[in-house]
């Protein structure tokens, strides 16, 4: 018979709290030399950087910590309810060593897998084994009462807590000392609990999360609105240097036209053919503008077809793999389209490659990502930097938290990897 209390049976309660106890016992031998591990390599590491060693070590035991970290993070969600938000910013897979590299210590999450390191290794080593000691303690205590104090005493005497157990009398102070532990029990759930919320307090985001990412929402907001301005006077400026020009010039070689037309047909007539060809050459222009703002193609067909299209029109031959299960978001699909177009120009003018290759694909991780690798054959040395084409790729796929990394060794080849956000 379950004698049933307020709080629920004696019985659920009595297996919570061994369930506490095992699972704290567990962590407390995991915690401590995973920790401990995990610190010091990636310590290592990070200092072999400057010297070419930790660009290829670096990754690897980072993504192990973020691995040990998530596992915690599910075990804090399983066991106990508490959910850990994991902030990683996406790593081009494909990326080089050094891009890879640069791309995780940039990312605030990992100094903050550091942080967690060093107080899982001590305040969470010692909330995990608290959880069992309060257990697996006072047991000890009425095994020694019961006459475990017998062997013991014949090694020279035992100390349990603050009592020196020698014979039978000061082995039962013990066992009164273990049921007085018993009485703390109840805690050892509390105390795991704790251990996770410490765990999500130093692993979660939290306000310097916050502020990090206010202050890239602020600069991509920014560069948004810069780049919008540049736009329209680049549009401003094409239809005032262009078609405008071509229209007025037309205007007057009609009403040039008008004059002409009874007194000197012939003159009329070649000034009519000028007028026709100015007005063809005015529609080209506006084609041309209102493919710089958006391409027909990349409305009507999508992203794929608009990229083979703008492949077919370069003058290197290049490869384009296409494996995307749907259409993104326009604004999404616009920003890609530039994103490549401008990728595919720094390869054609500075690279000296005579082949590119452009893969897209959906990778299928979270939410989504769109992930595009443009790849050339040539001399490499490409960087982002102010100024360049790559600085304006960067910035424009900030805006839609996307990243970019350069893989571009003297001697190349060049593979320039954009991912960006998408369902």
């Amino acid at each position: 018979m379950t004698i049933q209390t307020g709080n629920g049976s004696w019985g659920t309660r009595a297996r919570g709290i061994g369930l506490a106890a095992a699972r704290g016992l567990a962590l407390a031998l995991v915690t401590l030399p995973g920790a401990l591990l995990g610190f010091t390599l990636s310590l290592v590491s990070i200092c072999l950087v400057p010297v070419g060693i930790g660009a290829f070590t670096t990754p690897w035991v980072l993504t192990g910590v973020r691995a040990f970290a998530d596992w915690r993070r599910v075990l804090a969600a399983e066991w106990y309810g508490v959910r850990i938000p994991s902030a990683y910013r996406p790593i081009p897979e494909n990326a080089h060593a050094w891009a890879r590299t640069y791309a995780m210590l940039r990312d605030p999450a990992t100094w903050r897998d550091l942080r967690w390191l060093q107080v899982d290794m001590t305040a969470g080593f010692v909330t995990a084994l608290l959880s069992a000691a309060l257990v697996f303690y006072p047991l000890e205590g009425l095994a020694v009462a019961a006459g475990l104090w017998r062997p013991l005493a014949e090694t020279g005497g035992y100390w349990y807590g603050f009592v020196r157990v020698s014979d039978q009398a000061s082995a039962l102070a013990a066992g009164a000392l273990a049921v007085a532990l018993l009485a703390l029990t109840p805690l050892a759930p509390r105390l795991l609990t704790l251990h996770f919320r410490l765990t999500r307090a130093v692993l979660g985001a939290g306000q310097g999360e916050l502020a990090e990412r206010v202050r890239v929402l602020t600069e991509t907001r920014r560069d948004a609105v810069d780049t919008s301005a540049a736009e329209l006077r680049r549009i401003e400026r094409d239809l005032h240097d262009g078609a405008q020009a071509r229209l007025v010039a037309m205007g007057m070689d009609l009403g040039t036209i008008e004059m002409l037309l009874d007194k000197d047909p012939a003159q009329a007539k070649r000034l009519l053919a000028q007028a026709r060809q100015s007005s063809a050459d005015a529609l080209t222009e506006l084609r041309d503008l209102v493919r710089g703002i958006h391409p027909p193609v990349l409305a009507e067909r999508g992203l794929g077809d608009a990229v083979r299209a703008l492949a077919l029109r370069m003058p290197v031959p290049t490869e384009v793999i296409v494996d995307m299960p749907g259409r993104a978001d326009a604004p999404v699909e616009s920003a890609a389209y530039f994103a490549v177009s401008e990728a595919l120009t720094n390869a054609v003018k500075h690279s000296g490659a005579d082949r590119i290759w452009i893969d897209l694909q959906h990778v299928q991780e979270g939410a989504g990502t769109l992930r595009i690798t443009v790849t050339d054959n040539g001399r490499g040395g490409a960087v982002i930097g102010a100024g360049s084409g790559l600085a304006g790729v960067e910035r424009r796929l900030g805006t839609f938290d996307g990243v970019l990394a350069v893989s571009s060794p003297a001697g190349g080849p060049t593979m320039v990897t954009m991912e960006i956000p998408c369902v």
